[in-house]
Protein backbone atom coordinates (compact mmCIF):
# COMPACT_ATOMS: atom_id res chain seq x y z
CA UNK A 1 0.00 0.00 0.00
CA UNK A 2 2.83 2.66 0.80
CA UNK A 3 4.45 1.35 -2.27
CA UNK A 4 1.72 2.65 -3.99
CA UNK A 5 1.43 5.49 -2.49
CA UNK A 6 5.14 6.64 -2.73
CA UNK A 7 4.33 5.27 -6.66
CA UNK A 8 1.46 7.90 -7.02
CA UNK A 9 3.72 10.33 -5.89
CA UNK A 10 6.02 10.47 -7.67
CA UNK A 11 3.78 10.10 -10.83
CA UNK A 12 2.43 13.18 -10.15
CA UNK A 13 5.18 14.72 -9.07
CA UNK A 14 6.82 14.16 -12.44
CA UNK A 15 3.34 15.05 -14.51
CA UNK A 16 3.98 18.33 -12.98
CA UNK A 17 7.45 18.99 -13.64
CA UNK A 18 7.00 18.04 -17.61
CA UNK A 19 3.90 20.30 -17.41
CA UNK A 20 6.04 23.32 -16.17
CA UNK A 21 8.32 22.54 -18.77
CA UNK A 22 6.15 22.12 -20.97
CA UNK A 23 4.35 25.60 -20.40
CA UNK A 24 7.68 27.10 -19.39
CA UNK A 25 9.71 25.92 -22.96
CA UNK A 26 6.60 26.00 -25.07
CA UNK A 27 7.80 23.81 -27.79
CA UNK A 28 4.68 24.60 -29.87
CA UNK A 29 4.78 28.47 -29.82
CA UNK A 30 7.69 30.51 -31.22
CA UNK A 31 7.27 32.38 -27.99
CA UNK A 32 8.04 31.04 -24.64
CA UNK A 33 8.84 32.30 -20.84
CA UNK A 34 12.05 31.14 -21.46
CA UNK A 35 13.09 32.87 -24.61
CA UNK A 36 12.21 35.89 -22.68
CA UNK A 37 13.92 35.18 -19.40
CA UNK A 38 16.72 35.02 -21.53
CA UNK A 39 16.28 38.55 -21.64
CA UNK A 40 18.09 38.29 -18.81
CA UNK A 41 21.53 38.30 -20.16
CA UNK A 42 23.24 41.44 -20.09
CA UNK A 43 26.22 40.19 -22.65
CA UNK A 44 23.16 39.13 -24.89
CA UNK A 45 21.83 42.36 -25.40
CA UNK A 46 23.86 43.54 -28.64
CA UNK A 47 22.43 40.89 -30.08
CA UNK A 48 18.70 40.17 -28.54
CA UNK A 49 17.92 43.66 -29.07
CA UNK A 50 18.37 43.36 -32.88
CA UNK A 51 15.26 40.28 -32.98
CA UNK A 52 12.71 41.26 -30.40
CA UNK A 53 9.93 40.58 -32.42
CA UNK A 54 11.39 37.15 -32.61
CA UNK A 55 11.39 36.36 -28.66
CA UNK A 56 7.70 38.61 -28.40
CA UNK A 57 4.36 38.88 -29.85
CA UNK A 58 4.52 41.87 -32.12
CA UNK A 59 2.20 43.30 -34.81
CA UNK A 60 3.70 44.91 -38.13
CA UNK A 61 4.11 48.58 -38.97
CA UNK A 62 4.16 48.79 -42.70
CA UNK A 63 6.52 51.70 -44.46
CA UNK A 64 3.77 52.27 -47.36
CA UNK A 65 5.13 55.17 -48.85
CA UNK A 66 9.00 55.66 -48.69
CA UNK A 67 11.16 58.23 -49.59
CA UNK A 68 14.87 57.69 -49.07
CA UNK A 69 16.63 60.21 -46.85
CA UNK A 70 19.53 62.08 -49.10
CA UNK A 71 22.63 60.74 -48.32
CA UNK A 72 26.26 61.88 -48.24
CA UNK A 73 27.51 59.67 -45.92
CA UNK A 74 31.44 59.53 -44.51
CA UNK A 75 33.33 57.73 -41.93
CA UNK A 76 32.92 59.34 -38.36
CA UNK A 77 36.50 59.85 -37.35
CA UNK A 78 36.71 62.14 -33.92
CA UNK A 79 38.30 62.02 -30.34
CA UNK A 80 36.40 64.12 -27.61
CA UNK A 81 37.62 64.75 -23.79
CA UNK A 82 36.77 62.76 -21.47
CA UNK A 83 37.89 63.18 -17.66
CA UNK A 84 40.66 65.23 -18.72
CA UNK A 85 42.02 62.35 -21.46
CA UNK A 86 41.18 62.08 -25.71
CA UNK A 87 39.72 59.41 -26.44
CA UNK A 88 38.42 57.83 -29.35
CA UNK A 89 34.81 57.99 -30.87
CA UNK A 90 35.23 54.10 -31.69
CA UNK A 91 36.35 53.21 -28.63
CA UNK A 92 33.18 54.89 -26.86
CA UNK A 93 31.32 52.63 -29.34
CA UNK A 94 32.74 49.27 -28.19
CA UNK A 95 32.39 50.13 -24.71
CA UNK A 96 29.18 51.23 -25.14
CA UNK A 97 27.62 48.48 -26.94
CA UNK A 98 26.69 50.70 -29.97
CA UNK A 99 25.09 48.22 -32.84
CA UNK A 100 23.27 51.47 -34.95
CA UNK A 101 24.07 54.77 -35.41
CA UNK A 102 22.87 57.09 -37.42
CA UNK A 103 23.51 61.17 -37.98
CA UNK A 104 22.06 63.86 -40.25
CA UNK A 105 22.69 67.02 -40.78
CA UNK A 106 20.02 69.26 -42.20
CA UNK A 107 18.39 65.94 -43.13
CA UNK A 108 20.63 64.65 -45.10
CA UNK A 109 22.13 61.29 -43.63
CA UNK A 110 26.31 61.88 -42.90
CA UNK A 111 26.89 59.31 -41.13
CA UNK A 112 26.03 55.90 -40.35
CA UNK A 113 27.66 52.61 -38.59
CA UNK A 114 26.68 49.26 -37.90
CA UNK A 115 28.43 46.31 -35.34
CA UNK A 116 27.69 42.90 -34.08
CA UNK A 117 25.82 41.70 -37.01
CA UNK A 118 23.35 44.43 -37.83
CA UNK A 119 22.67 46.80 -40.86
CA UNK A 120 20.95 49.36 -42.34
CA UNK A 121 17.59 46.90 -42.74
CA UNK A 122 18.11 45.63 -38.92
CA UNK A 123 14.16 46.59 -36.76
CA UNK A 124 16.40 47.75 -33.40
CA UNK A 125 14.76 47.82 -30.39
CA UNK A 126 13.79 51.02 -28.82
CA UNK A 127 12.53 50.78 -25.49
CA UNK A 128 11.53 53.81 -23.69
CA UNK A 129 12.50 56.02 -26.92
CA UNK A 130 8.98 54.67 -27.80
CA UNK A 131 7.49 56.94 -25.20
CA UNK A 132 8.52 60.11 -27.49
CA UNK A 133 6.31 58.31 -30.59
CA UNK A 134 3.84 58.42 -28.06
CA UNK A 135 3.57 61.82 -27.19
CA UNK A 136 3.82 62.83 -30.72
CA UNK A 137 0.58 61.00 -31.55
CA UNK A 138 -1.02 62.64 -28.33
CA UNK A 139 0.16 65.44 -29.95
CA UNK A 140 -1.52 65.02 -33.38
CA UNK A 141 -4.72 63.90 -31.89
CA UNK A 142 -4.87 67.79 -31.04
CA UNK A 143 -3.34 69.13 -34.11
CA UNK A 144 -6.42 66.77 -35.66
CA UNK A 145 -9.35 68.35 -33.28
CA UNK A 146 -9.60 64.35 -31.60
CA UNK A 147 -8.39 65.82 -27.97
CA UNK A 148 -9.50 69.19 -26.87
CA UNK A 149 -6.86 69.96 -24.45
CA UNK A 150 -3.79 68.34 -22.69
CA UNK A 151 -5.57 69.49 -19.68
CA UNK A 152 -8.00 66.79 -20.19
CA UNK A 153 -7.82 63.25 -17.65
CA UNK A 154 -6.98 60.58 -19.66
CA UNK A 155 -10.62 58.89 -18.08
CA UNK A 156 -12.18 61.29 -20.74
CA UNK A 157 -10.96 59.65 -23.52
CA UNK A 158 -9.23 56.06 -22.62
CA UNK A 159 -12.79 54.72 -20.87
CA UNK A 160 -11.15 51.47 -19.25
CA UNK A 161 -9.27 54.12 -17.28
CA UNK A 162 -12.64 56.50 -16.14
CA UNK A 163 -12.90 55.78 -11.89
CA UNK A 164 -9.06 54.67 -11.57
CA UNK A 165 -6.70 56.86 -10.18
CA UNK A 166 -4.68 56.69 -13.68
CA UNK A 167 -8.26 58.23 -14.88
CA UNK A 168 -8.16 61.36 -13.18
CA UNK A 169 -4.61 62.54 -14.44
CA UNK A 170 -4.57 65.24 -16.91
CA UNK A 171 -2.57 64.03 -19.81
CA UNK A 172 -0.35 66.99 -19.46
CA UNK A 173 0.86 65.30 -16.19
CA UNK A 174 1.03 62.21 -17.50
CA UNK A 175 3.58 63.36 -20.62
CA UNK A 176 5.36 65.37 -17.66
CA UNK A 177 6.03 62.28 -16.07
CA UNK A 178 4.24 63.65 -12.68
CA UNK A 179 1.05 61.60 -12.24
CA UNK A 180 1.57 60.99 -8.70
CA UNK A 181 1.17 57.19 -8.34
CA UNK A 182 3.20 55.04 -6.29
CA UNK A 183 5.34 53.01 -8.87
CA UNK A 184 8.84 52.10 -8.57
CA UNK A 185 10.95 52.15 -11.96
CA UNK A 186 13.77 50.07 -11.20
CA UNK A 187 15.34 48.00 -14.03
CA UNK A 188 17.64 45.78 -12.40
CA UNK A 189 16.62 42.49 -11.23
CA UNK A 190 18.93 42.51 -7.64
CA UNK A 191 16.64 45.45 -6.75
CA UNK A 192 12.81 45.90 -6.03
CA UNK A 193 10.32 46.96 -9.30
CA UNK A 194 7.14 47.14 -10.39
CA UNK A 195 8.20 47.58 -13.86
CA UNK A 196 9.51 44.18 -14.64
CA UNK A 197 6.69 42.70 -12.94
CA UNK A 198 4.62 44.59 -14.97
CA UNK A 199 6.46 43.77 -18.08
CA UNK A 200 7.02 39.92 -17.21
CA UNK A 201 3.38 39.31 -16.36
CA UNK A 202 2.40 40.79 -19.73
CA UNK A 203 4.52 38.86 -21.42
CA UNK A 204 4.87 35.52 -19.55
CA UNK A 205 0.99 35.18 -18.15
CA UNK A 206 -0.15 37.44 -21.28
CA UNK A 207 -2.26 39.57 -18.89
CA UNK A 208 -4.29 42.75 -19.64
CA UNK A 209 -1.76 45.40 -20.05
CA UNK A 210 -4.70 48.32 -19.62
CA UNK A 211 -6.33 46.17 -16.53
CA UNK A 212 -2.86 46.00 -14.79
CA UNK A 213 -1.84 49.70 -15.17
CA UNK A 214 -5.51 50.35 -14.13
CA UNK A 215 -4.68 49.12 -10.47
CA UNK A 216 -1.79 51.05 -9.78
CA UNK A 217 -2.87 53.93 -7.17
CA UNK A 218 -1.35 57.38 -6.68
CA UNK A 219 0.19 58.59 -3.25
CA UNK A 220 0.20 62.11 -3.97
CA UNK A 221 -1.53 64.85 -5.71
CA UNK A 222 -0.21 65.27 -9.70
CA UNK A 223 2.12 67.81 -10.96
CA UNK A 224 3.95 67.81 -7.78
CA UNK A 225 7.42 66.38 -8.84
CA UNK A 226 8.87 64.31 -11.36
CA UNK A 227 8.52 61.04 -10.98
CA UNK A 228 9.38 58.94 -14.20
CA UNK A 229 7.64 55.99 -14.07
CA UNK A 230 6.38 53.31 -17.73
CA UNK A 231 2.74 53.63 -16.97
CA UNK A 232 1.98 56.74 -17.75
CA UNK A 233 3.08 56.25 -21.27
CA UNK A 234 1.25 52.99 -21.46
CA UNK A 235 -2.21 55.17 -20.44
CA UNK A 236 -1.03 57.83 -23.04
CA UNK A 237 -1.22 54.96 -26.09
CA UNK A 238 -4.42 53.61 -24.52
CA UNK A 239 -5.97 57.61 -25.17
CA UNK A 240 -4.15 57.37 -28.38
CA UNK A 241 -6.10 54.19 -29.41
CA UNK A 242 -9.33 55.22 -28.10
CA UNK A 243 -9.96 58.39 -29.93
CA UNK A 244 -8.29 57.41 -33.20
CA UNK A 245 -10.96 54.14 -32.49
CA UNK A 246 -7.97 51.64 -33.85
CA UNK A 247 -5.04 49.23 -33.19
CA UNK A 248 -1.91 50.85 -32.51
CA UNK A 249 0.41 49.90 -35.01
CA UNK A 250 -2.19 51.08 -37.57
CA UNK A 251 -2.46 54.70 -36.19
CA UNK A 252 1.11 54.71 -36.25
CA UNK A 253 1.40 52.94 -39.79
CA UNK A 254 -1.40 56.33 -40.96
CA UNK A 255 -0.70 58.98 -38.77
CA UNK A 256 3.33 58.81 -38.85
CA UNK A 257 4.88 56.30 -41.13
CA UNK A 258 3.40 57.07 -44.01
CA UNK A 259 3.25 60.87 -43.55
CA UNK A 260 7.02 60.57 -42.91
CA UNK A 261 7.97 58.92 -45.81
CA UNK A 262 9.43 56.02 -43.29
CA UNK A 263 11.81 53.50 -45.61
CA UNK A 264 11.33 50.21 -43.90
CA UNK A 265 8.43 48.64 -41.69
CA UNK A 266 8.62 48.06 -38.22
CA UNK A 267 6.82 46.51 -35.24
CA UNK A 268 5.51 47.01 -31.91
CA UNK A 269 5.28 44.16 -29.31
CA UNK A 270 2.09 43.02 -27.63
CA UNK A 271 1.43 41.08 -24.91
CA UNK A 272 -0.05 38.30 -26.96
CA UNK A 273 -0.18 37.55 -30.12
CA UNK A 274 -3.10 38.37 -32.49
CA UNK A 275 -5.83 40.57 -32.71
CA UNK A 276 -6.60 40.60 -29.09
CA UNK A 277 -3.10 41.58 -28.26
CA UNK A 278 -2.53 45.02 -26.27
CA UNK A 279 0.66 46.79 -27.37
CA UNK A 280 3.05 47.54 -24.54
CA UNK A 281 2.66 51.33 -24.74
CA UNK A 282 5.40 52.43 -22.76
CA UNK A 283 8.50 51.11 -25.33
CA UNK A 284 8.77 48.18 -27.69
CA UNK A 285 8.49 50.12 -31.07
CA UNK A 286 11.55 47.96 -33.46
CA UNK A 287 12.67 50.16 -36.18
CA UNK A 288 15.81 51.15 -38.54
CA UNK A 289 18.35 53.24 -37.39
CA UNK A 290 17.30 55.51 -39.93
CA UNK A 291 13.92 55.33 -39.23
CA UNK A 292 14.48 56.38 -35.62
CA UNK A 293 17.18 59.25 -36.63
CA UNK A 294 13.78 60.61 -39.71
CA UNK A 295 11.96 60.70 -36.64
CA UNK A 296 14.39 63.08 -34.77
CA UNK A 297 14.18 65.09 -37.83
CA UNK A 298 10.77 65.47 -37.84
CA UNK A 299 10.51 66.69 -33.94
CA UNK A 300 13.98 68.91 -35.15
CA UNK A 301 11.59 70.73 -37.90
CA UNK A 302 8.47 71.60 -35.11
CA UNK A 303 6.33 68.36 -36.39
CA UNK A 304 6.12 69.67 -40.18
CA UNK A 305 7.17 67.35 -42.83
CA UNK A 306 7.22 68.03 -46.48
CA UNK A 307 5.29 71.58 -45.72
CA UNK A 308 2.39 70.08 -43.89
CA UNK A 309 1.88 70.44 -40.41
CA UNK A 310 1.62 66.89 -38.45
CA UNK A 311 2.20 68.90 -34.71
CA UNK A 312 0.67 71.83 -32.62
CA UNK A 313 2.49 74.75 -33.69
CA UNK A 314 4.77 75.49 -30.78
CA UNK A 315 3.84 71.60 -29.22
CA UNK A 316 7.68 70.37 -29.99
CA UNK A 317 9.27 73.85 -28.45
CA UNK A 318 6.91 73.15 -24.99
CA UNK A 319 7.79 69.24 -24.97
CA UNK A 320 11.48 70.05 -25.51
CA UNK A 321 12.29 72.29 -22.12
CA UNK A 322 11.10 71.72 -19.17
CA UNK A 323 7.56 72.78 -18.10
CA UNK A 324 8.03 73.04 -14.04
CA UNK A 325 11.21 73.93 -11.96
CA UNK A 326 10.93 70.39 -10.94
CA UNK A 327 11.93 69.29 -14.37
CA UNK A 328 14.69 71.46 -14.34
CA UNK A 329 18.33 69.59 -14.79
CA UNK A 330 19.44 68.92 -11.41
CA UNK A 331 16.16 69.20 -10.00
CA UNK A 332 15.05 65.58 -11.14
CA UNK A 333 16.45 62.50 -9.39
CA UNK A 334 18.47 62.00 -12.74
CA UNK A 335 21.75 63.64 -12.21
CA UNK A 336 22.95 65.75 -15.28
CA UNK A 337 19.03 65.33 -17.07
CA UNK A 338 15.78 67.71 -16.92
CA UNK A 339 12.68 66.88 -18.41
CA UNK A 340 10.04 68.36 -20.67
CA UNK A 341 6.98 66.37 -22.36
CA UNK A 342 8.16 62.93 -22.44
CA UNK A 343 12.12 63.99 -23.88
CA UNK A 344 14.73 64.40 -21.98
CA UNK A 345 16.77 67.86 -21.95
CA UNK A 346 20.38 67.80 -20.69
CA UNK A 347 22.87 69.45 -18.48
CA UNK A 348 23.04 73.02 -20.14
CA UNK A 349 20.49 72.67 -22.72
CA UNK A 350 20.92 75.16 -25.33
CA UNK A 351 18.61 73.71 -28.03
CA UNK A 352 19.26 70.47 -27.67
CA UNK A 353 16.86 67.67 -26.34
CA UNK A 354 16.41 64.04 -27.25
CA UNK A 355 14.44 60.72 -26.19
CA UNK A 356 15.76 58.17 -24.20
CA UNK A 357 15.72 54.39 -23.97
CA UNK A 358 17.19 52.02 -21.24
CA UNK A 359 20.46 50.06 -22.33
CA UNK A 360 21.79 53.17 -24.53
CA UNK A 361 18.77 54.38 -26.68
CA UNK A 362 18.84 57.70 -28.11
CA UNK A 363 17.44 60.06 -30.83
CA UNK A 364 19.58 63.31 -29.48
CA UNK A 365 18.38 66.61 -31.47
CA UNK A 366 20.65 69.73 -31.54
CA UNK A 367 18.07 72.42 -33.15
CA UNK A 368 21.24 75.31 -33.33
CA UNK A 369 23.13 72.62 -35.41
CA UNK A 370 20.52 71.00 -37.55
CA UNK A 371 22.02 67.46 -36.49
CA UNK A 372 20.00 64.28 -35.41
CA UNK A 373 21.81 61.47 -33.79
CA UNK A 374 19.83 58.00 -33.78
CA UNK A 375 22.30 55.50 -31.10
CA UNK A 376 21.06 52.14 -30.92
CA UNK A 377 22.77 49.90 -28.34
CA UNK A 378 22.99 47.36 -25.53
CA UNK A 379 24.74 48.66 -22.98
CA UNK A 380 24.47 47.04 -19.28
CA UNK A 381 26.11 50.35 -18.11
CA UNK A 382 24.17 52.99 -19.40
CA UNK A 383 23.28 54.63 -16.80
CA UNK A 384 26.43 54.79 -15.23
CA UNK A 385 28.04 56.27 -18.73
CA UNK A 386 24.82 58.53 -19.65
CA UNK A 387 27.35 61.70 -19.09
CA UNK A 388 29.73 60.40 -21.34
CA UNK A 389 27.14 59.72 -23.84
CA UNK A 390 25.66 62.73 -23.54
CA UNK A 391 29.43 64.39 -24.29
CA UNK A 392 29.90 61.79 -26.99
CA UNK A 393 26.82 63.16 -28.52
CA UNK A 394 27.65 66.91 -28.22
CA UNK A 395 30.71 65.59 -29.55
CA UNK A 396 29.23 64.46 -33.15
CA UNK A 397 26.98 67.20 -33.66
CA UNK A 398 29.95 69.52 -33.01
CA UNK A 399 32.09 67.67 -35.54
CA UNK A 400 29.50 67.31 -38.56
CA UNK A 401 28.25 70.58 -38.18
CA UNK A 402 30.50 73.10 -36.55
CA UNK A 403 28.79 76.65 -35.24
CA UNK A 404 30.05 79.24 -37.29
CA UNK A 405 30.59 83.04 -35.99
CA UNK A 406 28.59 85.62 -37.91
CA UNK A 407 31.39 86.78 -39.53
CA UNK A 408 32.50 83.35 -41.00
CA UNK A 409 31.08 82.81 -44.50
CA UNK A 410 29.38 78.70 -44.58
CA UNK A 411 30.36 76.75 -47.41
CA UNK A 412 28.29 74.72 -49.64
CA UNK A 413 31.30 72.58 -50.95
CA UNK A 414 33.69 72.19 -48.25
CA UNK A 415 33.92 71.50 -44.36
CA UNK A 416 35.78 72.96 -41.35
CA UNK A 417 38.75 70.74 -42.36
CA UNK A 418 38.71 71.84 -46.37
CA UNK A 419 37.46 68.24 -47.17
CA UNK A 420 34.64 68.18 -49.95
CA UNK A 421 31.37 66.74 -48.34
CA UNK A 422 30.64 64.95 -51.35
CA UNK A 423 27.70 64.54 -53.41
CA UNK A 424 24.37 64.03 -51.86
CA UNK A 425 22.51 61.21 -53.12
CA UNK A 426 18.84 60.23 -52.65
CA UNK A 427 15.48 61.91 -53.37
CA UNK A 428 13.16 61.91 -50.39
CA UNK A 429 14.27 64.66 -49.49
CA UNK A 430 12.31 66.98 -46.45
CA UNK A 431 10.80 70.48 -46.42
CA UNK A 432 10.97 72.67 -42.93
Amino acid sequence: MLKRIVIGALALILAAAIAGAAWYYRPWSPYSPASIRAMDDPQAYPQTFQRMDSILPSRPIAATAPAPLPRAAAPLELSYDWMGAEKGLDAYLEEAGVIGLTVLRDGVVVAQDFRLGAGPDTQFTSWSVAKTFIAALIAKAVEDGLIGSLDDTAGQYATQFAGTDYGAVSLRHLLMMSAGVDFNEEYSPERPSDVRPLFFNAFILGRDVDAMVGEIASNREPGEDHHYVSPNSHVLSAVVRAVYDAPLVQIMERELWAPLGMTSDASWLQNVAGDRGIPIGYCCLQATSEDYARFGQFLLQDGVWNDARLLPEGFVEQASAPNAPFQEPGATPYPGRGYGLHVWVPENYDGEFYAAGVFGQYIWIDRRRGVVIAVNAGDPAWGERYAESAAVMRAIAGHVSPLRSAAEPASNEEDEDGEDDGDIEGEGGIEP
